[in-house]
């Protein structure tokens, strides 16, 4: 696990130096969230409990739900 939180902080580290020196602009940062919310199977409760036919509260109360830029989201990539 160490080993994931290191990766985790280099890759921030990288992304972060590339966009300060003009080398990522604010499109190579939308296409990394949209990369990582495709890994993630990122969906609002709305549309995830549309997608897997549950309630908005059986969705939103057993599954895994994160809170990004003010919004929930869950996350179901198992």
């Amino acid at each position: 696990m160490p080993e994931i939180a290191e990766n985790t902080q280099k890759l921030l580290n990288f992304i972060g130096f590339k966009y300060q020196n003009g080398e990522l602009n604010n499109e190579s940062l939308v296409q990394i969230i949209e990369l990582s919310g495709q890994y993630l199977n990122l969906k609002t409760i709305s549309d995830y409990s549309k997608v897997n036919k549950i309630s908005y509260n059986g969705a939103k109360k057993f599954r895994k739900v994160i809170k990004l830029f003010n919004v929930k989201f869950i996350i179901d990539n198992e």
